[in-house]
C-alpha cells in the first residue's frame, strides 16, 4: 500500500526499495521504519512509498503521529535556532546551512497541517524566547506568504526572513535582553537590533531580502515604527507579511514580561492595526483565513463558561456563536461576554 511519508509509523516496512527524484538509493526493500528512517526520507524529497499491508487501528493513529512527528521537526526547528543565534553571538554570522537544513523539512511537513490554529495552540508555551518566537514567527510567515499568493520560492525565502528576524538581538546585551523595565538608553540599544540584524544577515547569505526584514520588521506605514521611521512605499514587501506575523505571535504569547492574550482577541486587535500601521491586505488575509480554523474549538469565556465554538458571526465576525452545554450563546448579542481562551 502507498502512503504519505508522515503518515508513516515506527514499524511499518518498506515494501520495496525506495529511490530519490534522481535515482539514488535511499532505503532498501524490509526497512523497518523508525523516526530517523522518516527523517531521511523528508531529506530526500520523497513524499510516498510502498509499505506492507498493516491493519486498521495503526491508520487511525497515524494522524496523532504525524502531529508527533511534526513537533520533533520544530523543536529541532527551536534548537538549530540556539546554535545560530549563539554563531552570531561569537563571529558576527551565521551558516547558512544550518538554517536551511531544518528549515525546508519543517516547511515541507506544515503542507499536511492545515489547521493554523491548532498548530499555535500546539506551540503555545508559558513563556516564549527568542528561539521559539522566532520559529512562530517563520512558520506565521509561511502560512501568509502562501495565502497571498506567492510562489513556492518566495514562500520560503519570507518564512526564512521571519525565522531570522530578530537574529540581531544576538549582538544586544543578555542583561538588556533579560530587564523588565528598561532605561531610555537601554531601549534605544534593545531598538539597534534591527540594524544589528541587517548587518548579521549580511555577512551570512546573499539573500538581499531578509537583511531589510530583519532592519524594518518594527516600522509601520504611517511612519511610527522605527528606526527610520519610514513610510508604506518604502518598506519591503516581505516585511510587510513578517511585521503582522511578528505582531500576532508576540501578543498571543508571554514574552518580554508582557502576559499572553486569546488569540480571537489578538486578531481583533490586528485587525485594527490594518487601518493604518499594519498593511491592509496582509491582515485581511490572516484574518480570513483564520478564522474558519477557530471552528470547532474549545473556548472559556469572560464569565467562566466553557464552551465550543459553532459559527463564525457574519456581522462580528470576531463575536462567534459558543454552545455552552445545552445553551447557545451569541456573542455578537451577550456584548458582555467574551472569549478569554482557546483551546485545542
Amino acid at each position: 500500500m502507498k502512503v504519505h511519508v508522515m503518515d508513516l509509523k515506527p514499524g511499518d516496512r518498506l515494501k520495496t526499495d525506495t529511490f530519490n527524484n534522481v535515482g539514488l538509493h535511499v532505503l532498501p526493500q524490509g526497512t523497518t521504519i523508525k523516526s530517523e528512517e522518516i527523517a531521511v526520507l523528508i531529506r530526500h524529497s520523497i513524499d510516498y512509498v510502498d509499505i506492507e499491508h498493516r491493519n486498521v487501528s495503526a491508520l487511525r493513529e497515524s494522524a496523532a503521529f504525524r502531529q508527533s512527528l511534526l513537533k520533533g521537526s520544530i523543536d529541532e526547528a527551536i534548537e538549530t535556532y540556539e546554535s545560530v543565534f549563539l554563531e552570531s553571538l561569537t563571529s558576527g554570522k551565521f551558516t547558512q546551512s544550518m538554517i536551511d537544513d531544518s528549515l525546508r523539512p519543517l516547511l515541507k511537513n506544515l503542507d499536511n497541517q492545515g489547521d493554523v490554529v491548532s498548530l499555535l495552540l500546539m506551540l503555545e508555551q508559558d513563556h516564549a524566547n527568542t528561539y521559539n518566537h522566532s520559529l512562530q514567527v517563520g512558520l506565521l510567515s509561511y502560512y501568509l506568504a502562501k495565502w497571498l499568493g506567492h510562489t513556492k520560492s518566495e514562500i520560503y525565502v519570507i518564512s526564512r526572513a521571519g525565522y531570522l528576524h530578530d537574529i540581531g538581538k544576538s549582538q544586544v546585551p543578555q542583561a538588556i535582553l533579560n530587564k523588565k523595565v528598561l532605561t531610555n538608553a537601554e531601549l534605544e540599544e534593545l531598538k539597534r537590533h534591527t540594524t544589528y540584524g541587517y548587518e548579521v544577515i549580511s555577512n551570512s547569505m546573499a539573500d538581499a531580502s531578509a537583511p531589510l526584514v530583519a532592519l524594518q520588521h518594527h516600522e509601520f506605514e504611517d511612519g511610527s515604527g522605527y528606526p527610520k521611521g519610514i513610510l508604506q512605499s518604502d518598506i519591503h514587501p516581505y516585511t510587510r507579511i513578517v511585521t503582522v506575523a511578528n505582531l500576532y505571535i508576540g501578543m498571543i504569547t508571554s514574552r518580554n514580561f508582557q502576559l499572553k492574550q486569546s488569540l480571537m482577541n489578538v486578531l481583533r486587535k490586528i485587525n485594527e492595526l490594518g487601518f493604518g500601521k499594519l498593511h491592509a491586505k496582509t491582515v485581511q488575509t490572516l484574518i480570513w483565513n483564520m478564522l474558519p480554523n477557530f471552528i470547532g474549538k474549545s473556548v472559556r469565556l469572560s464569565n467562566g463558561e466553557t464552551g465550543i465554538i459553532i459559527m463564525n458571526n457574519p456581522t462580528d465576525i470576531f463575536k462567534p456563536l459558543v454552545r455552552v452545554e445545552d445553551q447557545f450563546r451569541d456573542l455578537s448579542r451577550e456584548r458582555n461576554l467574551s472569549i478569554d481562551e482557546v483551546f485545542m
